[in-house]
């Protein structure tokens, strides 16, 4: 096979696998120990994800739902099913998602910011100052403690 045959098959092959490739999220969305054993089908969490970085929380969380039952050892899809339902107003069906995620992985950063600040909005500012603790302690002055910081800071309890 000529060098040029070699060139052209591994680019097609390239150009079919970038598409697949998971857009850039913020920072604690996902904890990095879960490996899906699902990749590149409808329903998919790179596409739930994209979803949800375009607002469009109904259709994304739909989507979670069919994911985290599909993997119910995914706290990944576990806390973006639980911000979905935050974004969307369902703070009970967030938090069951939430405790979920920590229950798979209690030093999820982003379960613990984003729980959280769902805190915040439910008038809980003992537990919301208690994720922070938790958040200082586990990475220091990260992002998601960042964030969580500035959330109470906004809502006059820090």
């Amino acid at each position: 096979m000529s060098l040029r045959k070699i060139y052209v098959t591994n680019f097609a092959v390239f150009s079919l696998l970038l598409p697949l490739a998971p857009p850039s999220f913020a920072a604690g969305t996902e904890d990095g120990s879960y490996q899906s054993t699902v990749t590149a089908v409808p329903g998919s969490y790179a596409e739930a994800k994209k979803l949800i970085s375009e607002a469009n929380y109904s259709e994304a969380r739909t989507m979670l739902q069919g994911i985290t039952s599909a993997e119910p050892s995914n706290a990944d899809a576990w806390n973006l099913l639980g911000f979905s339902s935050r974004k969307l107003g369902d703070l009970t069906a967030a938090s069951k998602a939430y405790s979920q995620a920590l229950k798979l992985n209690p030093g999820h950063l982003g379960a613990l910011e984003y729980q959280g600040e769902m805190y915040i909005q439910m008038g809980d500012s003992t537990k919301a100052k208690a994720n922070l603790v938790t958040l200082q302690g586990l990475c220091g002055n990260c992002e998601e403690m960042r964030d969580l910081q500035k959330a109470l800071t906004a809502a006059g309890i820090y």
